[in-house]
């Protein structure tokens, strides 16, 4: 009987967890039917995401560093020869020679990123790992059907009864130990019977079962026609009671009262045996509790997780329904249900700290799927996107209090600081680095295959990230560490910049407003120009960030002042066009896609902090307008860097709206990218489709700025609160200059706040329309 009271134990644990915490479970009742369906779990390094089908249950396994490829050196070293006569072609408006002359020798060697599809070259993939199969058997009929991600623990179940036994199933990935623990357990006796098996379609050398562990081996193509990534994996299945069999690759086990399964994925990224790594995590898993595990899962979990809470008020709390329907009941009928936005907002954060681990040596940053993939060669080959996506990734980490959630992206950064020398000197032979649209694990920082995508370069839109860490974090130690990768970038820029025969304006050149496109007087469709607004605004932001670091770190540099020269001749962040509209171009050329999912143009309203309505309305009027036209719509994570721009000019509802809109149900098969069909699947992860992550993040964070903004000389409490949420309490929000931030409101205003930061400072707030000076 002592199974069946751990097990009631464990029941009741898990009922007492979801009324406690009812606005922090997502929960089904039925299995899930597709991927984008089940649950995902994660502590930075592996996931899983069990499908909870009774009977032939499916686990997807996933580690972080899985990569194809291999280290190459994609850099056109004749480039610079060329870069002269581009640019001669853009000032003579020749536009479209100038593009022509890029895709000839201004991208990359070789086959790039494969054009999306590159598991197999050089440049590589991010991977599924494999998959966990069980074949369970069940009698009698099942009912009371329960599968839920509980975001506060970390932990998923399965719950159903079959005949008079009620079963349970529980999974997590360990925050303590790295490793996933599966616990199956049943209100009878001899109950638990099933067979499993690992899978994986290809790269498997080795594999090898005994009736306690499953373990493989393999490598990943490098590109080359060789070896490259080597993985293993471990999985030990530990039983009371029954019995224990190996039939072909299979671990049978027969009438059991409980059994539990761990499971350790590793590969040589971190340049340690995965073979080795994965039993020394395992050598002592028959002396570890079940409970004592799951104990230092949940406080190593919650400690993080735990720091922020999000109330907003309903009429009518919708938690009895399952997510699915939520889902769906929040696009179809907006404002009853606004424990939904919170729970979006929570499931962010989940995602951030389950997809990334900062503690962990050679930690990587989430990709375009987190750390979650089911197939082989994932979409866009699931890696980082630099013309937005990666940098989505983490804007809502400061201000949703994961600050060091923040940092394996920036060591990223400061990896791509080293390999983007050798860029800078291939396309330009100028000094510093530089980084174009897409990296991945090996350091990849060549333009891509074709000019209107690959021609875009990224390493002054990720010294945002670097600077942004500092506002947030107050630490000196940390901008000391960073200024040079900060100088870096901008010593390219300082010395890559052409001015403009028309303005006088010195500008980027050749360059692109990602992915957008314009048709030239001559009726020619092009994309390639001097000076985009997105690269005019970037280039300002990092040099005055560099002048500002400078002065902070008093190294009176003289490179800092040729920055502060450089200032006035640069062009004005935004530039407003006939139409009212900001203009994406240095001219007002037409058009081709007025409604394109890239806002690129408004890069000075979010990330940046160019635009405003307190301090430059007329520029905010002309950024309200562009949206206007763009429109609202556009794939996942478009409509969340909307979110996050309405936000910043205040207009709450018109933010919420947006929220609504990347909740419409993508519970279709529309799980291919065909431009349209964005929304959320019914796990709660962004449809771009097919999946990507940062609409999450974006969402998340758009949440965040609708409640707290920290970047126009004050904390403003409550900068764009809808109607719908005239109600709630947040706390543990951070804001810039290392304040956190409690709020209440009721029917819409601020009803009571706290500050907390470094005693004695003096914080500017903007509090109900009113400006406050308080001292902490």
């Amino acid at each position: 009987m002592v199974t069946i009271r751990l097990f009631v134990a464990s029941l009741l644990s898990i009922c007492l967890v979801q009324a406690y915490s009812q606005d922090l479970m997502m929960w089904y009742d039925k299995p899930a039917a597709r991927w984008e369906e089940r649950v995902p779990l994660g502590n930075g390094q592996i996931g899983m995401m069990p499908d909870g089908k009774v009977h032939d249950e499916s686990i997807v396994l996933n580690e972080i560093s899985m990569w194809s490829g291999s280290p190459e050196d994609p850099n056109n070293y004749n480039a610079h020869q060329s870069v002269g006569r581009i640019q001669q072609l853009l000032k003579e408006g020749k536009n479209e020679l100038a593009e022509q002359l890029v895709n000839e020798n201004f991208v990359c060697k070789g086959l790039g990123s494969g054009l999306g599809n590159g598991a197999s070259v050089p440049y590589g993939s991010f991977q599924n790992f494999g998959y966990l199969n069980f074949l369970h058997t069940i009698e009698g009929d099942v009912t009371a059907y329960k599968r839920t991600l509980d975001l506060s623990r970390a932990v998923a179940t399965t719950t159903f009864k079959a005949g008079e036994t009620t079963y349970l199933r529980e999974y997590f990935t360990s925050f303590d130990k790295n490793f996933a623990v599966i616990r199956l357990t049943a209100t009878k006796r001899k109950a638990i019977t099933f067979a499993t098996h690992f899978y994986r379609d290809e790269n498997i050398s080795d594999m090898r079962v005994t009736t306690d562990d499953m373990t493989w081996s393999g490598n990943l193509p490098d590109g080359f026609a060789g070896k490259g990534m080597a993985f293993a994996g471990k999985v030990k299945v530990l039983t009371k009671g029954g019995t224990k069999l190996v039939y072909d690759n299979q671990i049978i086990v027969k009438q059991a009262d409980e059994v539990l399964i761990y499971v350790a994925l590793s590969t040589d990224y971190s340049r340690h045996d995965p073979v080795q790594a994965n039993a020394k995590m395992l050598q002592a898993a028959k002396r570890w509790r079940y409970r004592t595990l799951l104990a230092q899962h949940q406080k190593n979990f919650s400690a993080v997780f735990d720091r922020v809470s999000l109330q907003l008020d309903d009429v009518q709390r919708k938690m009895a329904e399952p997510t699915d329907v939520r889902i769906r009941n929040f696009f179809e009928n907006p404002g009853q249900d606004n424990g939904m936005a919170a729970l979006y907002y929570q499931f962010g954060r989940y995602l951030s700290i389950a997809s990334t681990a900062p503690h962990v040596k050679d930690a990587l940053p989430p990709n375009l799927q987190g750390l979650w993939a089911h197939e082989i060669q994932t979409p866009w080959n699931g890696d980082y996107h630099l013309n937005i996506n990666a940098q989505m990734n983490h804007w809502g980490v400061e201000s949703g209090n994961l600050s060091e959630y923040h940092r394996p992206f920036i060591d990223l950064i400061k990896r791509l600081a080293v390999s983007g020398t050798k860029t800078a000197k291939a396309y330009y032979d100028a000094p510093g680095w530089v980084v174009y649209m897409m990296t991945n694990v090996w350091g990849y920082t060549a333009p891509g295959e074709q000019a209107s995508w690959g021609a875009s370069t990224a390493s002054g839109w990720l010294c945002n990230h670097l600077w942004d860490h500092y506002l947030f974090t107050q630490d000196k130690k940390y901008l000391a560490e960073i200024y040079p990768v900060l100088k870096g970038a901008a010593a390219f820029y300082h010395a890559t910049l052409v001015q403009d025969p028309r303005s006088g304006w010195w500008v980027t050149s050749p360059s692109v407003s990602p992915e957008n496109a314009f048709r030239l007087p001559n009726g020619k469709t092009t994309a390639v120009v001097m000076g985009p607004t997105i690269d005019n605004q970037i280039v300002r932001e990092l040099f005055e960030s560099v002048c500002k670091a400078d002065e902070v770190l008093a190294l009176q540099d003289p490179f800092a002042k040729q920055l502060a020269d450089r200032l006035p001749h640069l062009p004005p962040p935004v530039v407003i066009s006939p139409s009212g509209r900001v203009m994406e171009w240095l001219e007002d050329y037409e058009e081709v896609e007025p409604q394109h999912r890239h806002v690129s143009h408004l890069y000075g309203l979010y990330p940046a902090s160019f635009i405003s309505p307190v301090t430059t309305p007329d520029w905010a009027a002309a950024a309200r307008k562009t949206l206007d036209v763009r429109g609202d719509e556009g794939t996942g994570w478009s409509r969340a860097w909307k979110i996050l721009f309405w936000a910043r000019l205040h207009d709450g509802d018109h933010a919420l709206e947006i929220l609504r809109q990347l909740l419409k149900p993508a519970f279709a098969n529309d799980t291919s990218y065909d431009g349209v069909g964005a929304g959320t699947y019914p796990n709660l992860f962004c449809a771009h489709p097919p999946f990507q992550i940062d609409g999450n993040f974006g969402g998340s964070a758009g949440i965040a700025e609708m409640l707290l903004q920290s970047h126009d000389g004050y904390v403003h409490l409550l900068p764009a609160l809808p109607k719908m949420w005239s109600s709630g309490k947040v706390s543990g929000l951070k804001a810039r200059g290392g304040y956190t931030v409690d709020i209440a409101w009721e029917d819409g205003k601020v009803k009571d706040y706290k500050i907390y930061g470094q005693k004695g400072d003096q914080v500017k707030l903007l509090v109900n329309g009113e400006e406050r000076l308080e001292r902490l």
